[in-house]
C-alpha cells in the first residue's frame, strides 16, 4: 500500500473541497515529508490520477484576481470515500506496513468510531503476535542472536521491533477506551488542517510548478 493515497484523500476530505497547494501545505504541516514520500510532485500526482480513477471529482475555479492559469480544487467522491475508508482499515491492522502507512493511519484513526478504531488495533496486536510466534520457531529471542552469527542479529531487530509496536499499540488501545480523543460521531473533530492564509510553519519552502495549479 501507498501511503500518498491515503494522506491525499484523507487531506481532500478534511477540506472538503482542497486545491493541490493546500493539499501539501497540510502534509508539511503534519511532517508527512519528512516521513513518507509525499514530496511535491508524488502529491500533485496523486490527485490527477485520483481524479482519473474517479476518487477526486475535478472543479476548475476562476483564476485569481493576481492573474495566472485557473486553480484545480478537488473533492472527495463517494468511490474515494469508500477507498479512503478501505485503506485506512487495511493500514491499521495490517503489521508488515512500512513506518509512512502506520503513521499515515493513526492520523486518521479518529475518523472511524471509537469501537472500530479499537477493534481494529486489537487486530493489529493479534497479528503481531501471530508473526511472533511464526519467527519464534525459528529463533529464541531468550538465547539471544550469536548461535546464528552476525544474521541473528537480524532476526533480534524483528522481535524487539514487534514487541515494542505491540506495547506502544496496546498503550494506544488503552488511551482510547479510557475516552481519549474525539472519534467519528461524538462531536466536533480534532482540527489539523490550516486555513487558506495561514502561515505554515514547517513548510518546505521548495517551489514546484504544481503549487499554481
Amino acid at each position: 500500500m501507498s501511503a500518498i493515497r491515503l494522506l491525499v484523500l484523507g487531506a481532500v476530505r478534511q477540506h472538503g473541497r482542497a486545491h493541490g497547494y493546500q493539499v501539501r501545505n497540510d502534509l508539511e504541516f503534519w511532517g508527512a515529508h519528512e516521513w513518507s514520500n509525499a514530496k511535491p510532485g508524488s502529491i500533485y500526482h496523486a490527485l490527477k490520477q485520483m481524479a482519473k480513477q474517479g476518487l477526486l471529482h475535478a472543479h476548475e475555479i476562476a483564476p485569481s484576481t493576481a492573474g495566472g492559469p485557473p486553480r484545480t480544487e478537488y473533492e472527495i467522491t463517494a468511490a474515494g470515500n469508500e477507498a479512503y475508508y478501505t485503506l485506512l482499515r487495511e493500514a491499521l491492522v495490517a503489521y508488515d506496513q512500512k513506518m509512512d502507512v502506520k503513521s499515515a493511519a493513526i492520523g486518521f484513526v479518529v475518523d472511524l468510531p471509537r469501537q472500530e478504531a479499537v477493534a481494529l488495533l486489537k487486530e493489529r496486536i493479534r497479528r503481531i503476535e501471530e508473526w511472533r510466534a511464526a519467527v519464534t520457531e525459528h529463533y529464541v529471542p531468550e538465547g539471544g542472536p550469536e548461535p546464528l552469527g552476525h544474521i541473528g542479529e537480524i532476526m533480534n531487530l524483528w522481535v524487539h521491533t514487534a514487541d515494542a509496536e505491540a506495547e506502544w499499540t496496546r498503550g494506544l488501545i488503552g488511551r482510547i477506551e479510557a475516552g481519549s480523543y474525539t472519534f467519528a460521531g461524538e462531536g466536533d473533530p480534532f482540527v489539523g488542517i490550516l486555513a487558506e492564509d495561514q502561515e505554515n510553519p514547517y513548510a518546505t519552502g521548495e517551489y514546484h510548478p504544481g503549487d499554481k495549479r
